[in-house]
């Protein structure tokens, strides 16, 4: 089945988290090249401000506010963006929180948070999606995370979430091919990506501020990757090209990386700084931030450049596995 979607400017594109970091970053950019867009979120004052700014810039924008661990909420948003815009072309899932803790140390009842947002609100994203966009076709878009394929202590509870999150994307993929359903189904997997996420996460590492485990990318890569998948299908893409080496590391020495990784744990805070409070696991707070303001990210990727062209992912792949080969003979 060959499945086309539609030109960017041609599109209605809903994006779940869009009250800051990477949802707002897509939002806003999607808008700008011409997209009409509806953002989803918890928080009613960030929403209302990205808005604001999107029409100010000319752009085309509404919103909802939601939660996506309740299913009937994220439905509601749905029902919204048809009636505002009359469709909903491309479906992004991309709201998330985090926990900074080990995991005996993580209260049930945040956990038990963590992945009602990160994983049921996912499912929620994927089941109502689907059933809007399964008679004309278009594009569901889950982000996810280097921790969908790489644990790391500390994050534990959210590498669980995000890896869960991977296994249900990939599967729904398959079923959905089997059905003949014309859904782009694409997994995008972020390394480090500077946005206000650890300043915003639950924290229970002594008293210093998250932070984003280095190196760092502007959120603006991800946006971009999104974007791409909205008008060219693709299953999974990694954005930036040390978070992939880092998965390809934990893949073929597994013994070294439970050595390293946590001794490499103990730079995700910074004791120089008090952690901001509240969290937004249970509720939102300090909306409309697009980056943690940190440090300065890098702004290019030479890896996830080359995997977006479609001239050059080919090669891509084959280096990723000439590369896997290698290091395996290497290991043995």
């Amino acid at each position: 089945m060959t499945l086309r979607l539609k030109p960017l400017d041609q599109q209605v594109i809903l994006v779940t988290g869009a009250s800051s970091g990477i949802g707002l970053v897509t939002a806003k950019r999607a808008a700008a090249r011409g997209a009409k867009v509806m953002l989803v979120a918890r928080g009613e004052a960030a929403l209302a401000e990205a808005v604001h700014e999107i029409e100010a810039a000319g752009g085309a924008a509404a919103c909802a506010v939601a939660d996506v661990g309740d299913r009937a909420a994220v439905e509601a948003a749905a029902q919204a963006a048809v009636a505002r815009f009359g469709r909903i072309d491309t479906w992004v899932n991309n709201a998330g929180v985090a926990i900074y803790a080990r995991l005996l140390d993580t209260p049930a009842d945040e956990h038990e948070q963590l992945f009602r947002t990160n994983y049921f609100g996912a499912v929620h994203g994927c089941e109502v999606a689907v059933r809007h966009l399964r008679d004309r076709g278009g594009a569901l878009i889950t982000v996810g995370s280097i921790g969908s394929e790489l644990p790391s202590p500390v994050l534990g509870a959210y590498s669980a979430s995000k890896h869960a999150v991977r296994a249900y994307v990939s599967a729904l993929r398959m079923e959905l091919g089997d059905a003949g359903v014309p859904v782009s189904v694409t997994l995008v997997m972020p390394a480090g990506i500077d946005t206000p996420i650890g300043q915003h996460a639950a924290n229970h590492e002594g008293k210093g501020e998250a932070q984003i485990p280095p190196p760092t990318y502007d959120p603006v890569l991800v946006a971009d990757a999104i974007l791409d998948a909205c008008t060219r299908p693709r299953r999974e893409i990694t954005v930036g090209g040390a978070g992939r080496a880092q998965v390809l590391f934990g893949l073929h020495f597994p013994s070294v990386m439970e050595w390293l990784a946590p001794k490499m744990a103990k730079s995700f805070t910074d004791d120089s700084k008090p952690q901001p409070r509240p969290s937004n696991l249970f509720r939102p707070v300090r909306g409309g931030q697009e980056r943690s303001g940190e440090r300065a990210p890098r702004q290019t990727s030479l890896y996830t450049a080359a995997a977006r062209h479609p001239k050059t992912s080919a090669a891509v792949a084959a280096g990723v596995i000439g590369a896997a080969v290698w290091l395996r003979r290497r290991e043995r």
